[in-house]
């Protein structure tokens, strides 16, 4: 199949499988015009690789489970055959997703004091005239 329908089935864009192509994610054959063809493999291999980007892994990180890419998605999520490194890697992942989350859990607890604190120093006050004029007076 070509770039086209590849991309028609799996949802990604031409531009980021030719970019998965480019990190070794993915491979193709050329016909004489040029054209890239994939194999039916690529269509597994492509939206694994959408799943584990949208699950907040690098590239880098997808290299380490090329092995299991071409395998249909819930096989893929099973799949043991894979380098003794995934699991540190996955686990490396995880912790950067609690340390964000934790940082977002410090921003919202601001937000919230904040947001009190307008509402005790203006009781009976609209809470969005109250936001608009501190708004506004930061712009100034």
């Amino acid at each position: 199949m070509q770039i086209g329908e590849l991309a028609e089935r799996t949802g990604a864009s031409r531009r980021s499988i030719r970019y998965y192509e480019q990190h070794g994610l993915l491979e193709s054959n050329r016909t004489s015009k040029g054209w890239r063809v994939y194999d039916d493999r690529a269509v597994h291999r492509v939206l694994n690789v959408r799943e584990l980007l949208g699950a907040g892994l690098t590239m880098d990180d997808i290299r380490t489970v090329v092995p299991c890419l071409d395998m249909k998605t819930a096989d893929f999520l099973a799949c043991r055959d894979i380098p003794d490194e995934v699991l540190a890697m996955y686990e490396g992942r995880l912790a950067a997703v609690e340390a964000k989350a934790a940082e977002l859990a410090r921003y919202r607890a601001e937000l919230v004091e904040r947001i009190a604190g307008l509402r005790a120093g203006r009781q009976g006050e609209d809470l969005g005239d109250v936001l608009r004029e501190a708004e506004a007076g930061s712009a100034a």
